[in-house]
């Protein structure tokens, strides 16, 4: 039987919108108790009800911790306008905001608060952990930077020549013109190797997100163009040495792609003022196969767990 899971939008003051959220409880939940609590984190393009809630935050529930997955904003089932923007300082404020949340629950435990994210939800929990001490323990799965990511494969490796464009593009709108929305991968698989596309992470992004495999209503991998400058000036990784202190574990496949959580991971585990942090490298696995497929993520939740356990303790 599945774990029971409500659907709640949270309104702290100061936010003009919503941010849509579903918490999984775990089996004989009591709400009079306090538990232990994950914050969970979906990917770049991605929404709750994918692999940061029906993968990570159901099985951290059966384990006996509370989990809320939530939608970024301007994103999913969040508000926020305009739709279909991603960006970097707001989505670190999102953790924020749904810890004042958690806070205020009776049956979430204050000084036991981890958060764990996926690809790019990976890079941005990171960042929060630095700047919000509320957050106690920390979780990468295939965690990648997305202000690296914006200036290198997302950017063409030319990020002034993208930031020229992105500012052209954002006069163009402020003139009354037409948007611009860029759907970062193609449309099937057999679209993209007809194309010549031969990026691991690419295809198996296509294969998880266009297909039943991974498909929602909320997932969606578009992004509005005149909104990508904050993304071209960030890292998730800066001062990380001074300020990243807490327990940190980092999950990752041995299969590199395009995306680069591999070499962020390896980078951010070695930068890491954490006195108290693991690398797990998955041998023979890719950054998809962390989402969704059952020897993967299996592998990894056999370590998350404990990790979440050892340092969410009471």
């Amino acid at each position: 039987m599945d774990n029971p899971i409500e659907t709640i939008r949270i309104r702290n003051p100061g936010m003009a919108w919503d941010i849509a959220a579903n918490i999984h409880f775990p089996p004989d939940f009591d709400k009079s108790k306090k538990y232990p609590t994950v914050i969970s984190a979906h990917p770049i393009g991605s929404c709750k009800e994918q692999t940061s809630g029906n993968v990570y935050g159901a099985a951290l529930a059966r384990e006996g911790f509370v989990v809320i997955a939530f939608d970024a904003s301007y994103q999913g089932a969040s508000g926020g306008e305009p739709r279909l923007t991603e960006d970097p300082g707001q989505r670190v404020e999102d953790f924020r905001q749904v810890s004042d949340y958690l806070v205020t629950l009776p049956y979430v435990d204050a000084d036991r608060i981890g958060v764990l994210g996926v690809c790019g939800g990976g890079g941005y929990s990171i960042s929060a952990a630095k700047s919000e001490r509320r957050i106690r323990a920390v979780v990468t799965i295939t965690g990648a930077n997305f202000g690296r990511l914006s200036r290198e494969g997302f950017g063409g490796y030319d990020p002034v020549g993208t930031l020229e464009a992105i500012a052209q593009q954002r006069t163009t709108e402020a003139r009354g013109g037409k948007a611009r929305v860029d759907d970062v991968l193609p449309a099937s698989v057999e679209a993209a190797k007809e194309a010549g596309v031969t990026d691991i992470d690419v295809l198996e992004a296509t294969d998880y997100y266009k297909t039943p495999r991974g498909q929602t209503a909320h997932g969606l991998t578009s992004f509005l163009f005149s909104r990508r400058a904050a993304a071209m000036d960030w890292d998730a990784f800066h001062l990380a040495e001074v300020l990243l202190t807490q327990p940190l574990l980092v999950v990752v496949g041995d299969k590199p792609g395009g995306f680069g959580a591999y070499r962020d991971g390896l980078e951010i585990y070695g930068r890491a003022a954490s006195k108290d942090k693991e690398l797990l490298v998955l041998p023979n696995t890719s950054h998809y196969e962390l989402y969704d497929q059952p020897e993967a993520t299996t592998k990894a939740l056999e370590k998350v767990v404990p990790f979440f356990k050892k340092h969410l303790a009471a």
